[in-house]
């Protein structure tokens, strides 16, 4: 009894690769990028700095100047002082960062750790402190201190996950080592 040979993939016409491969999935890398959109990243890059810069200098908000900051991200103007954001944190879009009650009369101060990511339309009470190496859930409200080295989400923020590790920006330190290695293999 012979085993029949396994039947071989077809090419494709003048090509040298398999038909199978031809619908292999492209990996997310950006096409080449054209002048105007090279430009315009740069120019919102230098209306983010120039955002901190006015904070920190003219506000006088305690921020560091590695952090990013979307331009729809709002910090408390009533009480400028009382904003505290560490190294290499993200603050997305919508995000609000209050350092005032005013229904308590109260004027505090809300610390944010270095590291963090605060996720989109997200809200911290004033007085809050998170930790170091934090992630604040999208729609997230902020009621309590989150300790380092965790993820909090809802309303009110409750912790879903701790003991993460977090590189700048609040990217998860696993997730990019897994990216590296995939990006490195390929």
């Amino acid at each position: 009894m012979t085993q029949a040979d396994p039947p071989k993939p077809a090419t494709l016409p003048g090509s040298d690769k398999f038909a199978s491969e031809k619908w292999k999935p492209a990996r997310n890398r950006p096409a080449s990028k054209t002048l105007l959109f090279k430009t315009a990243v740069q120019l919102r890059n230098a209306l983010i700095r120039t955002r901190v810069w006015y904070l920190r200098t003219i506000m006088k908000m305690d921020l560091d100047p590695s952090i990013m900051l979307s331009l729809k991200a709002n910090l408390d103007f009533t009480n400028p002082r009382g904003i505290h954001v560490g190294a290499d944190t993200y603050i997305a879009f919508g995000a609000v960062i209050l350092a005032h009650d005013l229904t308590r009369l109260l004027h505090t101060d809300t610390y944010i750790g270095r590291n963090c990511f605060i996720g989109a339309r997200s809200i911290i009470m004033p007085g809050i402190h998170i930790g170091d190496e934090c992630i604040v859930g999208s729609g997230s409200v902020v009621t309590r201190d989150v300790p380092s080295h965790s993820i909090v989400g809802g309303n009110p923020a409750r912790i879903i996950r701790s003991g993460i590790r977090t590189r700048y920006w609040g990217i998860m330190t696993d997730a990019f080592e897994e990216a590296a290695s995939i990006e490195t293999s390929a």
